[in-house]
């Protein structure tokens, strides 16, 4: 059923809106080939993060940054390794969110993706059969801007050619949906695809 949101544009996050959260056996399978504990690689994953996808370190860097972090030499090879596993569970999407994309663009509502992510997934998320639906894709990495920064919504909003009021942004973190509510976007903090389809036909 399609959704028509005439002068609006929704945007949307991607990681655990649009994709599911990375499975037990995703995170079991990054631990294992890492070769350290489960503690401490959470702790060398999350340590960069944020600079990972702000674009201030590549990904090559990020990946050999766990590798030391755990007392280890690793080399391309091992990054390149790592990275496929985290990818892959990144990038399953939940098709009941991909479907909610789909019904808006058929009733003629501009969409559009705004995710903390690095640049190397700004190609997938683009060309993507996902992809197409999307008006634009903004990826942190590639803007050197991080939400919850209102600079990065800012960003969206003025290359969408809309006013922040006229802007949608579903997120599952509510300090990012915040941080755009802050310039007078209308947020939504995501927890299902039900929930989300009744948030969005209550604004039709």
């Amino acid at each position: 059923m399609s959704i028509s949101l005439p002068h609006r544009t929704v945007v949307f996050d991607y990681g655990e809106v649009i994709s599911y959260s990375q499975s037990a056996e995703d995170r079991a399978r990054l631990v294992a080939a890492s070769g350290g504990t489960a503690d401490d690689f959470r702790r060398a994953y999350d340590a960069d993060r944020d600079r990972l996808d702000q674009g201030l370190i590549t990904t090559t860097e990020y990946w050999l940054g766990i590798g030391r972090a755990l007392g280890f030499a690793w080399d391309v090879p091992q990054a390149q390794r790592m990275w496929s596993l985290d990818f892959r569970a990144w990038t399953t999407a939940d098709p009941e969110v991909v479907r909610v994309v789909a019904d808006l663009k058929a009733g003629g509502t501009r969409v559009a993706l705004l995710s903390n992510a690095a640049e190397d997934y700004g190609s997938p998320f683009r060309y993507s059969p996902m992809g197409a639906l999307f008006e634009q894709v903004f990826v942190s990495g590639e803007l050197r801007l991080l939400k919850p920064d209102p600079a990065i919504y800012r960003h969206a909003a003025d290359a969408l050619g809309v006013a922040p009021r006229d802007l949608v942004f579903v997120d599952n973190r509510e300090a990012n949906v915040r941080g755009a509510e802050s310039i007078g976007v209308t947020g939504h903090v995501y927890t299902d695809p039900v929930s989300l389809r009744a948030f969005l036909e209550a604004l039709a």
